[in-house]
């Protein structure tokens, strides 16, 4: 566990600058969704959309009701906290 802890802070101040405010959970989202989630290439932007229709979101993938080449996967290590709080970070970035 000790190893865990410094790899998690190493991956958090290895962070842009502009994902170091989001929370953990939201900056695993930007490698694919890009840059405070505005979406990037084929990947749809997740900045500025409504919060409960992110939370519905994942909570679809989560239960594997939408259909996904990957966030199904990914959404089922999130917590509802995690899934509350990166919806609500990614509702107030602007688009």
């Amino acid at each position: 566990m000790r190893l865990f802890i410094p790899a998690i802070a190493a991956l958090v101040l290895a962070a842009p600058a502009w994902a170091q405010n989001a929370p953990l959970a939201a900056q695993a989202c930007l490698s694919c969704h890009g840059a405070n989630g505005a979406g990037q290439g084929g990947v749809p932007g997740l900045a500025g959309r409504d919060r409960a229709e992110l939370v519905a979101l994942m909570a679809a993938f989560r239960a594997n009701e939408r259909p996904a080449t990957i966030m199904g996967r990914i959404t089922r290590g999130y917590s509802d906290a995690e899934i509350a709080a990166s919806a609500e970070y990614f509702s107030r970035q602007g688009r």
